[in-house]
This record gives structure tokens, C-alpha cells and sequence, in this order.
């Protein structure tokens, strides 16, 4: 019991659920704004006579098919996946590009078979071609 108590209260756990949680109130969130404003809006600017996507439909041979709550979840979507994208992914990016600039090299390309080798190598180990160090090389 110890074990699971341990697993429960680990922090990526704890930090998951509270992820979880804070999405579904934000996806609500979203698709409340989307259901009662933008649709609307759209369709009053359309000159739509219904109030909201919801209830566009057309029917063939009887059959009802209901476009409009597929338009409501796919605004949703794409202002969740816009939210996103510029509050977490594009931050996160810059990020681990500022902290991956500043990172000095430890690798480098052997120029006869162009595989990866440390920096401070004298011979390659995959071709074993000697390699000159960048001090010695001439100007």
C-alpha cells in the first residue's frame, strides 16, 4: 500500500491531473464561447435565419444530416489547438532554442564517412581516418 500511496503522490502524477482538469474546464470554456457567441455571430453576419449552427441541417431521401453542430465542434478545436500553439508550444520552442544556442558542441562530422564524433578526436572511429585538429589546420 505504501508503494501505491508513493506513486500516487509523485509530483508528474499530481501535475498530470491538475493538466487534466484545468483542459476540461478550458475546453468547456471554449465551446461555450463558440456555441454562444462566434456561431451566432456568424450566422447573423451570413444572414443565417437560425441563431446558431447547431441547427443547420439538410436532409436527403428522409435522412437528416445536422452540419451545423460539426461546425461548432470544429471552431472549438481550431481556437483550442490556436490557444495552444502560442501559449505553450511557441514559448516552449523559443525556449529550448535559447537554451540549445548556448550549448557548446560536442560533436562533430568526420569528413570522409560524415558520422558523428567528439569533438577532440584525432581519428575517426568508423572510417579511422586521422583527422587534423582545428589548431593545426592552415590558414
Amino acid at each position: 500500500m505504501g508503494g501505491f500511496k508513493q506513486f500516487l503522490l509523485r509530483g508528474n502524477i499530481v501535475e498530470l491531473a491538475v493538466a487534466v482538469i484545468v483542459g476540461a474546464t478550458f475546453s468547456g470554456l471554449v465551446q461555450a464561447l463558440v456555441t454562444d457567441l462566434v456561431t451566432p455571430l456568424i450566422g447573423a453576419v451570413t444572414g443565417g435565419r437560425q441563431p446558431d449552427f447547431a441547427d443547420y441541417y439538410f436532409t436527403i431521401n428522409g435522412s437528416r444530416f445536422q452540419y451545423g453542430d460539426f461546425l461548432n465542434h470544429l471552431l472549438t478545436f481550431l481556437i483550442i489547438a490556436a490557444v495552444v500553439y502560442w501559449l505553450v508550444v511557441a514559448p516552449m520552442t523559443r525556449l529550448i532554442s535559447l537554451f540549445d544556442r548556448n550549448k557548446a558542441a560536442v560533436t562533430k562530422q568526420c569528413p570522409e564517412c560524415l558520422s558523428d564524433i567528439p569533438v577532440e578526436a584525432r581519428r575517426c572511429a568508423n572510417c579511422t581516418v586521422e583527422l587534423v585538429p582545428d589548431s593545426e589546420k592552415p590558414r
